[in-house]
């Protein structure tokens, strides 16, 4: 009888449907309505024009005349185009010189910023101004700069008694001013992500690595290296896929270069469809060019796995 009143008496939970009208549906209502400009957007101007890229590439197709199927003969004849392997190796000897010097100096900057000493924000301001620069405009200012002659980078050199290089017309050092260039206008925002990260770490661990009597080489290469990894992760994957993307920076300070000493892939796609109205052809090396960012990218994925697990 007891057990039967303590049933009677133990209120019971019941899963009950919730009715149309629900808070919880209009929520999701309301939702999908939030999400729905930038899925049709995405649509529009992302993944439709990459679906009729991908069918011109087996097109033969110069604006003027009708569009004829060709099916694979743009990628054969991609296979035999001297001036687009030439791209791939200017912009991998890019890459070879970039990426590294993004990070290390990203990483450097951002731990001398991150010393709380008067007029840091400041200088955080000043690293940051160039990332919302204009490329075109930006490369023009360096033109400038690095001319032989008046160019405030040469004159610099001469206070050392260096005779400075012709920047821009030699091919043995116009690769070294696209670099610097591109390093000057992109690594503020790379300073901006090792600075949240820096700020991250838990400062126990220093006072931690102080009292067993470590220094700062040790503390910095046991404390903080370790836990930017996921930091440098992302650095290095987005300094990768934008090196591969190389175009305003590299046209307006040199175009192709002497002897297309810096033509990039997405310069000579350009040039090969918007210059010779070859749109079939220059949608086959596009799509050429996005599976050699992809193979990379998967590369980069594989031997930084675990870094990778920890963001998932």
């Amino acid at each position: 009888m007891a057990v039967e009143t303590h049933l009677s008496t133990t209120p019971t939970i019941m899963a009950e449907k919730k009715p149309k009208g629900s808070p919880f549906r209009y929520e999701a209502l309301m939702g999908y309505l939030f999400v729905a400009p930038s899925i049709v957007l995405f649509l529009l101007f992302l993944l439709l024009p990459a679906v009729l890229a991908l069918y011109l590439s087996f097109t033969h197709y110069d604006i003027l005349t009708p569009i004829r199927w060709i099916g694979l003969d743009n990628y054969s004849r991609l296979l035999k185009d001297r001036l687009f392997f030439i791209s791939l190796r200017n912009v991998a000897t890019y890459v070879v010189m970039f990426v590294p010097l993004m990070i290390v100096l990203s990483l450097s900057l951002a731990l001398l910023l991150n010393r709380k000493v008067p007029g840091a924000r400041l200088f955080q301001i000043c690293f940051y101004v160039p990332v919302i620069t204009s490329p075109i405009a930006a490369a023009t200012i360096w033109t400038m700069m690095l001319h032989k002659d008046y160019g405030l980078i040469n004159r610099g050199l001469a206070l050392f008694n260096i005779n400075g290089p012709t920047w821009l017309f030699d091919p043995d050092y116009v690769m070294f001013a696209i670099v610097m260039v591109t390093l000057w206008q992109g690594v503020g925002s790379n300073v901006v992500l090792y600075l949240a990260g820096l700020q991250g770490i838990p400062t126990y661990l220093y006072e931690a690595a102080v009292l067993d009597g470590a220094n700062r080489w040790q503390a910095f290469r046991y404390i903080t290296v370790p836990s930017l990894q996921t930091t440098t992760f992302f650095v290095l994957t987005l300094s990768l896929v934008g090196s591969f993307q190389l175009f305003d920076q590299a046209y307006a300070l040199t175009g192709s270069g002497i002897g297309n000493s810096t033509r990039t892939p997405v310069f000579h796609i350009w040039e090969t469809g918007f210059n010779r109205l070859r749109m079939g052809y220059a949608s086959s090396m596009a799509f050429v060019l996005f599976l050699v960012i992809f193979l990379v990218t998967l590369v980069n994925l594989r031997v930084n796995r675990s870094q990778v697990d920890e963001l998932g």
